[in-house]
């Protein structure tokens, strides 16, 4: 067992979300796997100014709790996310100042930093309304799930807006490539599920029925992984976007030889040398 001043060393005291209640969307556990729900069905499920700070406080929060392993995102009844609330957030947002609209605008941003710096792979199941913000928090997702009647619109043009919202000039291209990016960025255009799935940014299609099953047994799958390499996977594609290629062999070598510390990797080979499957700990 790890003395607390091992916890500490480690990077903080580690934290359980056993008893976690959030109040703007609904939150549940299945063993290693966290399942955020927005949850306002009825509006098609917008973002609010609260609901932005408390889903920004939580993926912060992933960063110190080691029982989850992996993440779903989802939307209640049958959508995954309208955008930003016409009423409660644009409404208010035309009579700000400055100041304040910046500080909105950054708050937004500390989002998609949030669920980038968290360790735990993100997968977006995503069913029919999927635009604005809700489009950048499925881009934001590790990976994507969704359903040939979802549709996705980067449509900040469509109220007078740039394209260029909490990173999507920077995340998208990488995704699904500049030309198509640009084409959804300048259009504020929907983009259905099948052509989602040719053009990359979904990596699965299923029938609307077996959304959450599918992103569940996939999380499920990665839960079941080792956690450590799979955070140092996450860290590194991100960090690479920036690195030329020497730079990101170089990084490379030294995740791999950090990897290679941990007993995961261990039993992995004791696993292999016994012709048994490896059942990883996360350490």
């Amino acid at each position: 067992m790890s003395r607390p001043i091992d916890q500490h060393l480690a990077g903080g005291n580690r934290q359980s979300l056993q008893d976690y209640q959030p109040q703007h969307f609904l939150w549940r556990q299945l063993d290693g796997v966290g399942v955020i729900t927005l949850n306002r069905p009825e509006r098609k499920n917008p973002l609010t100014f609260d609901s932005y700070a408390e889903l920004r406080d939580l993926f912060r929060r992933l960063s110190y709790v080691d029982e989850i392993k992996a993440i779903v995102v989802q939307g209640a009844g049958g959508n995954f996310c309208s955008g930003g609330d016409v009423h409660e957030i644009i409404g208010p947002l035309t009579q700000m100042p400055m100041p304040d609209l910046l500080a909105f605008t950054r708050m937004t941003g500390d989002l998609v930093k949030a669920m980038r710096a968290c360790p735990q792979p993100i997968i977006a199941a995503i069913d029919g309304v999927c635009a604005g913000a809700g489009a950048i928090i499925a881009m934001a997702s590790d990976l994507r799930v969704g359903t040939a009647r979802s549709k996705t619109a980067f449509l900040f043009t469509r109220v007078g807006l740039a394209g260029c919202d909490m990173g999507a000039c920077a995340m998208l291209p990488r995704i699904v490539g500049q030309g198509r990016a640009s084409d959804l960025l300048y259009s504020g255009r929907s983009l259905g599920g099948e052509e989602a799935l040719q053009w990359g940014f979904l990596n699965r299609l299923p029938a609307p029925e077996a959304l959450e099953q599918t992103a569940l047994d996939w999380a499920a799958e990665i839960a079941c992984g080792p956690s450590f390499g799979h955070a140092m996977t996450k860290k590194m594609l991100h960090q690479e976007w920036a690195m030329g290629v020497d730079e990101a062999i170089e990084s490379e070598a030294q995740a791999q030889a950090i990897c290679m510390m941990t007993q995961d990797f261990h039993r992995a080979y004791q696993a292999f040398a016994a012709k048994q499957k490896p059942e990883f700990q996360g350490d």
